[in-house]
């Protein structure tokens, strides 16, 4: 099953809503396109359920643009994966992580069901 280009561009864009600090900090956006039954394995190895992500403090994020490697792919018709290299930077040092989202496509739009970061060194 072939992802649409735009699909892909739609969920591209979502992506990056997450990692820019006027949308991921912006609660009514983030209770729009995080789905209920959300939940994340960090970059940390850690498991941070949807109260915990929509809760994280408003903070500086310098992460690259466009996403890095970024791929999109359906799973079904109203599923689909999206993975990217992510490096952003923390206190001057760069972290790069691989990341893997899966999306649901509802009737109000796409919303982010899981997420994962893995850690790597390029």
């Amino acid at each position: 099953m072939e992802i649409s280009n735009e699909d892909r561009e739609t969920l591209e864009r979502l992506e990056e809503e997450l990692w820019r600090e006027e949308t991921r900090f912006d609660t009514q956006r983030m209770n729009e396109l995080i789905a209920q039954d959300f939940f994340e394995f960090g970059r940390s190895g850690r498991v941070y359920p949807r109260e915990h992500t929509l809760a994280v403090a408003r903070q500086s994020i310098d992460a690259v643009f466009p996403l890095p490697e970024f791929q999109a792919r359906l799973l079904d018709e109203n599923t689909a994966q999206v993975t990217y290299n992510s490096a952003v930077t923390y206190d001057g040092v760069v972290e790069y992580a691989r990341r893997s989202s899966i999306w649901s496509r509802t009737t109000s739009g796409w919303v982010l069901r899981f997420h994962q970061g893995t850690p790597f060194q390029p």
